[in-house]
């Protein structure tokens, strides 16, 4: 149910946009600020993924805590605190849209060292180049 809303409210998104996906991606954010239920369809199948890479953080010391901005510290009227759940949604929202992390794909395996080349490669490489050389 929920992924077909979302599907949805892409589409939409899309018409709206004339088919550019970044502007459609941009009414999608607006929309999830506002939509709760859309979020949630959005961010469902990356939850966990979300909620491990946080955990992780937290815990190697490498989260920071944010101080207020300076705006922040003077007297102000109070600002009412939204509902458990929008605040959930919002908080959640905030950390995907910020985020330069690719969830689920932070190892992709042993980084590939500059080892050397054997000569029957390079002899290969040297045969193709003069058999396409010749065909020209």
């Amino acid at each position: 149910m929920s992924l077909d809303y979302a599907e949805g409210r892409i589409k939409e998104a899309l018409k709206n946009a004339k088919g550019n996906p970044v502007k459609a991606r941009q009414q999608i954010i607006a929309w999830a600020f506002e939509d709760a239920k859309l979020l949630y369809a959005l961010a469902k199948p990356h939850l966990s993924g979300i909620v491990a890479y946080n955990i992780e953080r937290v815990a190697s010391g490498r989260a920071e805590k944010v101080a207020p901005a300076p705006e922040q510290t003077k007297k102000e009227a109070p600002v009412q605190k939204p509902k458990k759940e929008e605040a959930f949604g919002l908080e959640l929202l905030k950390a995907v849209a910020g985020s330069s992390q690719i969830f689920g794909l932070e190892d992709a395996g042993a980084p590939r060292s500059s080892g050397h080349v054997s000569q029957a490669h390079i002899d290969a490489i040297r045969a193709l180049a003069a058999k396409q050389e010749n065909e020209d």
